[in-house]
């Protein structure tokens, strides 16, 4: 017979007795809690050596064999941290993975005396196993026979082993259950925000503080809002026409200078999405203040953020923060993140001013991050399809329930060079 996966935690308590591994080691004479370094894939100072013990599990559970397979570090640490929670017997008593000098997580044993289980003898099949291994068998028997894709579906989405789908753990059993409607084997919110091709944005344009324009648009590459004329069409981004003051203004003056604000916009204010960054870039004479603000005012009590600059592309929002303070704010410990960008057009930022008296201000909402922050607010239940056309899924309706969406947060905050 060929070598059987080994179980997590009989390998784990292994691990931690050679102390072989870089910051991986018992913490205490009890030996029943230990560390494990969780140090961010993005942060300057990673080495390879922090990944030790997630590159190690995908070797040992054969998810990766060097040489032959792409490391993949984020999901190396995914599958770890999914196997660990998984597992009753364990907890994580503290997390400092946040700590900018040693990013580790600590996990304590619930049972002093599961770090004395034995490592199972995967030469042979001796018809001996014991209660747990034998649940596991039958759980991996079950996914391995099990195709979810839908009746007349696309043959893709058919599960395999190698691509489990999400488990929980029954509050009778330990027992991992198929969890109801998780038909993904991905984090749902990464794909929600991991394709910057496929997101929507609701533009909303205001002359001298009256709204003249709302539009949701769906833009492959981006977006360029253009004056009256639509610029450059050789240009990247979906050219999005700002409206003729003439139709919505009555004081001729002021519908004089709207038009010459937008008729030096030239080839138009570029917004896209690169990575975890929305980037924007001027490519006309026009000056382009910004900042993040509320949805229904701009920061006016403050400075710009920043101006858009014109010979290079200048990032305006970072996810990575976004994601941090979602979390945090889901917990409850802090105000709701701040999304909305906000763009002056052809005047200085309107500090301490009011907003209104600006020729010209637009107003750009990511559809998908306004949800994000709308199911936080709900409790974490909410139907994603049902509430907007994301552009992810064309299966049935997801829900997710706090824990869930916490949880699926959580991953996106460690595997955000997505």
């Amino acid at each position: 017979m060929g070598t059987q996966k080994p179980r997590i935690l009989p390998w784990l308590i292994s691990q931690l007795d050679r102390g072989e591994l870089e910051g991986v080691a018992w913490l205490g004479e009890s030996r029943t809690r230990f560390r494990i370094p969780w140090k961010h894939g993005l942060r300057q100072d990673a080495q390879q050596e922090d990944f030790g013990i997630f590159q190690a599990w995908a070797e040992a559970s054969g998810a990766y064999t060097p040489g032959k397979d792409k490391p993949d570090l984020p999901t190396w640490k995914r599958n770890f941290r999914s196997a660990l929670n998984r597992k009753e017997v364990l907890r994580l008593a503290e997390d400092h993975s946040k700590d900018s000098q040693d990013p580790h997580k600590i996990y304590e044993f619930v049972n002093s005396g599961v770090r004395d289980i034995p490592e199972p003898d995967t030469a042979q099949d001796n018809g001996r196993h014991s209660t747990s291994d034998t649940r596991e068998d039958i759980v991996q028997k079950l996914l391995s026979d099990m195709d979810l894709s839908p009746e007349g579906g696309p043959s893709n989405l058919t599960m395999t082993s190698e691509n489990p789908p999400q488990l929980l753990l029954s509050p009778e059993s330990d027992i991992p259950a198929l969890c109801p409607n998780w038909g993904l084997s991905e984090n749902p919110l990464k794909q929600l925000l991991a394709n910057e091709e496929d997101w929507e944005f609701e533009v909303t344009a205001f002359y001298r503080g009256c709204q003249v324009f709302q539009q949701t648009v769906f833009c492959p590459g981006g977006l360029r809002l253009v004056g009256s004329e639509a610029g450059d069409r050789m240009l990247p981004g979906q050219p999005i026409r700002l409206p003729d003051p003439a139709a919505s203004l009555t004081d001729k003056s002021v519908t004089d200078y709207v038009q010459r604000v937008l008729s030096c916009l030239g080839g138009g204010l570029a917004l896209w999405r690169a990575g975890q960054w929305l980037c924007a870039q001027r490519l006309g004479h026009c000056h382009v203040y910004w900042a993040i603000g509320e949805e229904l005012l701009p920061s006016c009590g403050h400075k710009p953020d920043g101006e858009v600059p014109k010979d290079r592309e200048g990032g305006v929002f970072n996810l990575g923060p976004f994601i941090t303070d979602l979390i945090t704010f889901t917990e409850g410990s802090r105000r709701s993140p701040l999304y909305t960008l906000w763009f002056c057009v052809g005047q200085s930022w309107p500090q301490d001013q009011p907003w209104i008296k600006r020729l010209v201000m637009v107003k750009v909402v990511p559809m998908c991050l306004r949800v994000l922050v709308d199911i936080a607010r709900q409790g974490g239940a909410s139907s994603l399809e049902n509430t907007v056309d994301l552009h992810i899924s064309n299966s049935q309706p997801l829900s997710l329930t706090s824990d869930q969406y916490m949880a699926y947060l959580q991953d996106l905050a460690e595997d955000m060079d997505f």
